[in-house]
C-alpha cells in the first residue's frame, strides 16, 4: 500500500474531522457513519397510500408530503418503525406484517458535511388504527394519495422511493453525484 501524495495529506489534514472531504478517511474507523432512516409505507385495498404533510417549522421538508418517518435510536429499525407509526399517527404495527420493499442510500444536496442516510422502506401489510395526529409541531395532517397523482411539494427521495416500488425496484440512490 502506497501513501497519498503530498498534496491530499495537506488537503485533508486540513479540513475539520466532521467534514466530509473525497479521499479522506474519517477519524473514526475509516468509514462515514450512515444515519438510518425507517418509513412506512402503507397501503390500503385501494391502492392509496399514506402521506403526512410535514409541519412549515421543521428542520427538514417543511411545508411538503413525506411518508410516517423516523431515526433508528437504541434500537433496530423494526423496533423503531413500530415506536414510530404509534408515536406519530397511533397506529399498531406487527413486526412479522412488515417487509422492507425499498432502501435508499442518499446524500443530501446541500448538506456538505452532514452525514449520508440509509432510508429504509418497510411496507405493513397489517394494522390496526386510524392516523391521527400526535403530534402536531411536525405533522399538520395524514392524507391518503394514489401513487400515480402524488401531491405537491413531497420530499423528492419519498417520492423517488414510491415510484421505484410501484417498478419492484428495492434500490436506489441519490445525491451521489
Amino acid at each position: 500500500m502506497t501513501d497519498p501524495p503530498a498534496d491530499a495529506r495537506a488537503s485533508a489534514a486540513a479540513a475539520p474531522p466532521h467534514r466530509f472531504v473525497p479521499g479522506r478517511r474519517a477519524e473514526y474507523g475509516g468509514a462515514r457513519p450512515n444515519i438510518v432512516g425507517v418509513h412506512l409505507y402503507l397501503r390500503r385495498a385501494d391502492g392509496r397510500i399514506l402521506l403526512g404533510l410535514r409541519h412549515p417549522d421543521v428542520a427538514y421538508a417543511g411545508g411538503s408530503y413525506h411518508f410516517l418517518a423516523g431515526h433508528c435510536e437504541d434500537e433496530g429499525a423494526l423496533g423503531a418503525l413500530i415506536r414510530e407509526a404509534e408515536e406519530e399517527a397511533g397506529l399498531t404495527i406487527a413486526a412479522e406484517d412488515v417487509e422492507l420493499v425499498h432502501t435508499v442510500h442518499l446524500l443530501h444536496p446541500g448538506a456538505a458535511g452532514g452525514p449520508p442516510r440509509i432510508q429504509l422502506v418497510f411496507r405493513a401489510h397489517a394494522w390496526s388504527g386510524v392516523p391521527e395526529i400526535r403530534e402536531p409541531d411536525k405533522c399538520l395532517e395524514w392524507s391518503w394519495q394514489h401513487p400515480a397523482d402524488l401531491p405537491e411539494p413531497i420530499v423528492p427521495y419519498a417520492r423517488a422511493a414510491i415510484e421505484a416500488i410501484g417498478r419492484g425496484e428495492a434500490y436506489s440512490e441519490m445525491g451521489w453525484g
